[in-house]
């Protein structure tokens, strides 16, 4: 018999046997290394490469200090939401959704609403971006074998998304544990195929001069700091780490920070050689993805082709993890009201159902790649305005709301001090990538073949 509701407890609904988005997508089985594999996945992307760029308009001194602050800050920030469920957990309410944990902690109706509307901006344009990505990726190898060819980046999107539809149907979260360590060492592979070329370009006769001069005008710098202060903000981000929480069998306590030193340790072998490498050879002229710096349009490659193709592959196969592991949010909702959870996972019930709107869902996303391939300045709004709010805003306050550190403590000023930081970083890095929005808008062209850089 299930247990009665808390009094007081503004989310009853969670221990309900009919709950089919916590019995289905996010049913807790797993153990902290499954945990450290999903967030891996969610945080360590081909969005790596995008560091020398970040690089390029902060400096060495200053991109050394954002990418260490940025890691300790987001590795204290998910262990203190990690205490925050831990918490709820021992008090009889085990949130496995953001919104949820977010409503009941704050105790306020709207802030269901606002975490709701900036995780799922966050979620499906994640989804969107690694269907173009991945299109993108299979057009780099077929212009490679057929520069001619007729197909267009749209043909490959939709190659991309049929792959994704079936891949979709894995029915939880949970199901995707071999997917996600699978995709663990595809981070560590191209990373490090990425980091020799690296250091092959630049010891070669063909190596680019290298210029680490910052933009002459002091307005230009702060915006370019500023999107590049951004861009390592939604590199670190994942905003769902009370979903991949939910996946622990529980008693959860203590697994997450287990998950998070397993995740991290990647992160520190992954992040500094790619942003170093690549600063390193390509300095103020690294493309904001350094595979296309080791591929000028003019002149030699500065890698074998061999390696530049192996990670591409890579990177091609990891997106559909990627993919997968953002879209487990959108699932759980659509399975909360959906599915039967009295009904087997996989009887016709929910087998239909499923189906149905896991195909919608994916079709969609992959409609939406196809149509705006300059999706990656949109991105960058989206993740300014709900990377910072989820991951460098909500865990401090709901570890303040929770557990009232005195005003006067060490702890409560370090969370005060983060909130007012990143919320101003956040409010800079959204003007600037609008700002980067605007500027591009003459090249966007629906449908178009070429994706804006």
């Amino acid at each position: 018999m299930a247990p009665e509701p808390l009094r007081n407890d503004p989310f009853p609904e969670i221990r309900r046997a009919d709950d089919a988005g916590a019995a289905f997508v996010l049913e807790s089985k797993g153990e902290w290394w499954h945990a450290g594999f999903h967030l891996t996945t969610a945080i360590v992307g081909p969005t790596v490469l995008t560091l020398p760029y970040a690089f390029r308009g902060l400096g060495w001194g200053l991109g050394f200090l954002c990418l260490t602050v940025m890691g300790l800050v987001t590795f204290y920030s998910y262990y203190l939401m990690s205490l925050v469920l831990d918490h709820c957990e021992k008090s009889g309410r085990r949130h496995i959704r953001f919104r949820e944990l977010a409503a009941d902690v704050l105790g306020s109706g709207w802030m269901f609403y606002f975490v709701v509307l900036i995780q799922t901006a966050v979620n499906t344009g994640i989804s969107i971006g690694a269907i173009l990505l991945a299109g993108e990726c299979i057009q780099i190898m077929y212009s490679e074998l057929s520069p001619h060819g007729p197909l267009k980046l749209y043909h490959f999107i939709a190659m991309v998304t049929v792959v994704m539809i079936f891949l979709s149907q894995f029915p939880s979260f949970h199901s995707l544990r071999h997917i996600n360590l699978v995709s663990l060492f595809l981070s560590l592979g191209y990373t490090f195929l990425v980091v020799g070329a690296c250091i092959n370009a630049g010891k070669s006769k063909n190596a680019p001069p290298r210029d680490y001069s910052l933009e002459a005008s002091q307005l230009s710098r702060v915006f370019s700091a500023s999107t590049s202060i951004s861009i390592i903000a939604a590199i670190f981000g994942n905003g769902i780490l009370p979903e991949i929480q939910a996946t622990l069998a529980p008693p959860a306590t203590g697994k997450m920070l287990k998950g998070l030193m397993l995740c991290y340790s990647v992160i520190l072998v992954t992040f500094y050689s790619a942003a170093v490498s690549g600063y390193w050879v390509f300095g103020n002229k690294a493309n904001s993805n350094i595979l296309k710096s080791l591929m000028p349009d003019e002149g030699p490659s500065l890698a074998p082709t061999w390696v530049l193709g192996l990670a591409v592959v890579f990177i091609l196969l990891q997106l559909f993890a990627i993919g997968l592991v953002y879209s487990q949010v959108a699932y759980e909702i659509m399975e909360k009201k959906s599915a039967d959870a009295n009904k087997a996972v996989f009887s016709p019930r929910n087998l239909i159902p499923r189906i149905i709107l896991r195909t919608l869902y994916m079709a969609l996303c992959g409609f939406f790649a196809a149509m705006l391939p300059f999706f990656g300045d949109i991105n960058g709004v989206v993740g300014a305005i709900g990377f910072i709010p989820l991951d460098f805003v909500l865990p401090m306050l709901l570890y303040n709301m929770t557990f009232k550190p005195k005003k006067s403590s060490v702890t409560f000023w370090i969370n005060t001090s983060i909130m007012v930081v990143f919320s101003g970083a956040g409010l800079l890095g959204s003007f600037s990538s609008i700002r980067k929005l605007v500027l591009d808008a003459n090249k966007f062209k629906l449908f178009s073949s070429d994706i804006v850089d």
